[in-house]
């Protein structure tokens, strides 16, 4: 089914194989803290491009784009997760629970670079 629809994708469209990361604080001995990430599980899953655009940050261009991905549901999928394919990395920014019949979710995600 289409992105553009506000659909979930159906699970032979699901072909992509995506961490699902949480994010864990980690004390430097100095009294700081540093942010690392921790594998929560391995999902199928069907990206979707929805935007692309770039902006101008300071003097840099910075690319941008948004993501739609469709997955089959499961609890404690929150915004502060993100989604690694490869080098890809996707911060989770919403999560719906599409159709409302706890079957399938649609996180509406940034791609960003590392």
């Amino acid at each position: 089914m289409s992105a553009a629809s506000g659909s979930a994708a159906s699970i032979g469209a699901m072909r992509h194989r995506l961490i699902l990361e949480r994010p864990s604080r980690v004390g430097d001995g100095g009294g700081g803290a540093f942010e690392s990430w921790i594998a929560v599980a391995e999902v199928w899953a069907a990206i979707h491009p929805l935007v692309g655009s770039e902006l101008v940050v300071g003097e840099a261009v910075e690319g941008r784009s948004t993501h739609a991905i469709d997955l089959r549901y499961r609890t404690g999928i929150i915004p502060s997760m993100r989604f690694r394919f490869g080098a890809r990395v996707f911060e989770i920014v919403g999560v719906i629970d599409a159709g409302e019949r706890r079957r399938r979710l649609r996180c509406h995600c940034r791609e960003v670079r590392l």
